[in-house]
């Protein structure tokens, strides 16, 4: 909102004595001019938002303090850019972020907030585990907050990005713009306003924008501060009803598997069908139990293929995507709320002595089915729909079983085989 310890002060970000605010800024400017996508200087830059962050209710004076000697952090420009050298398995992340610590901690903050958690499901139907959960993978249940190697101030980390990274400028820009406003507003100050690289705060995450929109003062203490534990879970649950459309009383999904003989086509992750029509295409819960709400809608995933666990989807699903939309997250979340509400765990273990592949090597497997015809969405090394569809696609012109569309070292052996 979308990857543990002590505590940390963070000094505001002032002009060295005797060094003019405006010198200080023209010297930022000279230094990086090089790696300009256009002919702004930072100064040139605050300039030109000013009376944009105007319009928006930020004070003369509030701007003019915050920025006078902001120095913009021309790190986060770097990990933008980073690319790790080997693509993340699903299970490898959920080995990460479902881990012993996070289970044993969630289950002692369940112990210690536990009237807390259960107002916030009362007064937004969202699942306490849900927001539990939520709580922590985004900050390890507040602990990352204090860790200074995690956590930057936001408004020089949000001013090099808008100032500097042309390819969602106007995301960046009306985000930093929106931290101008929660100073304005009293709910933080450039000490307090710390968060990840990208501009994301608070026990829970949010983006400025976010914070302006969908939190809430639920310790009623007259402000909204999501370093507060009770204003973050709060906020979560807000945001997963108002923006995800959560539905009370259904579960975010549960793990499932197929009849001998399924048509593994139908399990794309796309197309909805009510559990109950599911349930007759041979799909039964994975421990055996009926099927919970057999008239909602679901979508059916087996994301590691046949050989692994099988999910049904729901709208709850969706609206943990609105939170953040990479399908690992979502899983991680649902999957370790389960383990917290007194779950078992999964049934189908994950294949989780298979090699991971390179991002070369799922580079090559994009290249060469898009050489046979098979659209792959282009060749980013990253496994999105398209390419699992044209994995699918291709298993299926060439007979293999099962076509489930997961790309793997025995589907690259086979492409180098057929093209030789």
């Amino acid at each position: 909102m979308r990857p543990v310890d002590q505590s940390i002060t963070l000094p505001p970000r002032a002009a060295p004595r005797g060094l003019p605010r405006r010198s200080l800024l023209q010297a930022v400017s000279l230094l990086v001019a090089p790696r300009l996508a256009h002919a702004d200087s930072f100064a040139e830059w605050l300039s030109r938002i000013r009376p944009k962050a105007l319009a928006k209710g930020v004070s003369p004076e509030t701007f003019d303090r915050e920025t006078g000697g902001l120095v913009p952090d021309l790190s986060v420009l770097d990990t933008v850019n980073r690319q790790a050298e080997f693509t993340e398995v699903l299970w490898q992340y959920l080995n990460r972020r479902v881990s012993q610590w996070r289970i044993d901690t969630g289950r002692e903050r369940a112990r210690q907030h536990g009237d807390l958690l259960a107002r916030v499901e009362r007064v937004y139907g969202v699942d306490r585990f849900v927001v539990l959960s939520i709580w922590g993978n985004e900050s390890a249940y507040g602990e990352v907050m204090t860790n200074p190697r995690a956590m930057k101030p936001t408004l020089p980390s949000l001013g090099a990005l808008a100032w500097r990274e042309a390819r969602r400028q106007a995301f960046w820009e009306s985000e930093f713009i929106n931290t101008l406003v929660l100073i304005e507003k009293g709910w933080g100050t450039q000490q307090t306003l710390v968060g990840s690289w990208a501009g994301a705060l608070g026990q829970t995450q949010f983006m400025p924008s976010s914070w302006l929109r969908n939190g809430v003062d639920f310790d009623r203490d007259g402000k909204i501060d999501l370093n507060t534990i009770a204003d973050a879970l709060g906020s979560a649950a807000h945001y997963l009803k108002d923006r995800g459309g959560w539905q009370s009383g259904l579960p975010w999904g549960y793990e499932v598997k197929a009849a001998d003989g399924f048509n593994f086509e139908l399990a794309d992750n796309r197309r909805e069908r009510l559990v109950s029509q599911w349930a007759r295409l041979g799909i039964s819960r994975a421990d055996g139990k009926p099927h919970p709400a057999p008239e909602a809608p679901a979508r059916l995933t087996f994301p590691a293929g046949s050989n692994g666990p099988g999910f049904l989807l729901t709208q709850n699903f969706k609206a943990i995507l609105a939170y953040n939309s990479a399908f690992s997250y979502g899983m991680a979340v649902g999957l370790l709320a389960d383990v917290l509400a007194g779950g078992a765990g999964l049934v189908t273990p994950w294949p989780g002595a298979e090699r991971q592949l390179t991002t070369d090597e799922l580079q090559e497997i994009q290249r060469r089915l898009s050489a046979l015809g098979f659209d792959t969405g282009g060749t980013d090394g990253r496994v999105g729909d398209m390419t699992r569809k044209a994995v699918q696609a291709y298993q299926l012109r060439m007979k293999l079983t099962p076509a489930d569309g997961y790309p793997n070292e025995a589907l690259l052996k086979q492409l180098r085989a057929a093209q030789l």
